[in-house]
């Protein structure tokens, strides 16, 4: 990616990943453009992933040190 370009949010890379599939699903795509297509996908979802890896590691950072107390009425919820 270039420096002048922004980094797509997360709703942003999604929305672009379902067009891509969209578009492989639909076969009209030629062979070069499928690949480069699917190329792109791959790329979107190791990108994705990462981010979601660090949300999940942001929680449990922020989790961690909580003790949760237990919610009234749980113990029948759980029954």
């Amino acid at each position: 990616m270039m420096a002048d370009e922004k980094t797509p949010t997360f709703a942003e890379g999604i929305a672009e990943l379902e067009a891509i599939v969209r578009d492989l699903e639909s076969g009209t795509l030629e062979l070069e453009d499928s690949l480069s297509a699917y190329e792109r996908g791959v790329t979107l979802i190791r990108e994705l992933q990462a981010t979601l890896e660090t949300a999940q590691q942001k929680v449990t950072t922020l989790l961690g040190d909580v003790d949760p107390a237990p919610v009234e009425g749980e113990e029948e919820l759980m029954a």
